[in-house]
């Protein structure tokens, strides 16, 4: 055994024995077996394209719905806008120009925010069904899907109404010098996006998956979320950083991509949380072989994973002894 094996199976040895870091390492490894990356990227570019149109349709309801009380509309606007560290000050000035068609703008917003959703929803319904290996039979059917992204959609446009309110709920205890009022905003911002990632787990996750088993994933993602926002500001401007500050729309959309990227990635380790919890897939081995039992059980699941019907049968077994490329193309070994 070389140094570097050495080293490499004292590092497993350690973690396998403390739940911990087999807790973490299971879940990183998940990761990497869903190809999560991948999910990761698609659905960041399908959330992409529904921010703008969701923000022209939330800037033209708050003008016609509020257009008779600037101070309210202002505060509403600078909380929605303040979702996004830096980059929201610049979104604001941009999207604020389309305003002047109200109508028009409403329409537009609307139907552009119901397409970029549902792409979402979709994006978000397989990214699901991929991290919990489920088969093809054991997945929904169109018309589940499209009722699962209706039900998504709600569940984003409720999270928004109220981390939006809670923004502005603890920007007014800041601004009045009330701790009090500060700090309560900022527990109810956990506990409301604690339950926007629960509802948006239930909806996005196949009937199959017990609701108890989100609760784990859906705590981490709803307090991961809260931190993210509180150092978002630093996050983002690490990917803006220079010191002139011209960047005009690349810039934005730059840090508006890095932003979302970041709160998907965080929600797929967070969903990939639930499953590790809920199917015990730790330890995992750092180095093979031995395979541990966890091992075996995460890559039965994806075998079983490329399921199609249900008369088709998939099952999986292994040897004790690893098999050469050259025995397992002939089935021997």
């Amino acid at each position: 055994m070389n140094p570097i094996e050495r080293a490499a199976r004292t590092v497993d040895a350690y973690q396998q024995r403390h739940r911990a870091a087999a807790v973490g390492y299971g879940v990183l490894k998940k990761f990497g077996d869903d190809n999560a990356g991948v999910l990761c990227s698609s659905l960041t570019l399908s959330a992409f394209s529904a921010i703008f149109p969701l923000l022209l349709f939330l800037v033209t309801i708050a003008g016609l719905v509020l257009g008779h009380y600037p101070g309210l509309h202002k505060a509403i606007l600078n909380s929605t806008f303040g979702q996004f560290p830096i980059i929201g000050t610049e979104l604001s000035k941009n999207v604020h120009g389309m305003k002047a068609g109200s109508a028009f703008g409403l329409v537009v917003g609307l139907v552009g925010l119901l397409w970029g959703s549902m792409g979402v929803a979709q994006s978000g319904l397989f990214s699901m069904a991929q991290i919990w290996n489920l088969p093809g039979p054991e997945r929904p059917n169109f018309p589940k899907r499209l009722l699962r992204s209706l039900g998504f959609i709600a569940t984003l446009g409720m999270g928004l109404l109220l981390t939006t309110f809670l923004a502005g709920f603890g920007t007014f205890g800041h601004n009045h010098h009330n701790p009090a009022l500060a700090v309560a905003g900022e527990v109810l911002a956990v506990g409301v996006n604690v339950a926007v990632y629960f509802l948006g787990f239930r909806v996005l996750t196949p009937g199959v998956v017990k609701t108890r088993s989100l609760w784990p994933g859906a705590l981490a993602g709803g307090i991961g979320w809260t931190i993210l926002q509180a150092v978002g500001g630093v996050v983002v401007g690490h990917y803006l950083h220079n010191d002139n500050a011209v960047y005009g729309m690349f810039g934005i959309v730059l840090g508006l991509l890095a932003w979302v990227y970041l709160g998907v990635q965080l929600s797929m380790y967070a969903a990939e949380l639930n499953v590790v919890l809920d199917r015990r897939l730790w330890p995992r081995g750092m180095v093979q072989p031995p395979l541990t039992e966890a091992d075996q059980r995460s890559m039965a699941a994806q075998a079983i994973e490329n399921q199609r019907r249900p008369e088709q049968k998939v099952k999986v077994a292994f040897s004790e002894h690893p098999q050469s490329q050259e025995d397992y193309l002939q089935g021997t070994g």
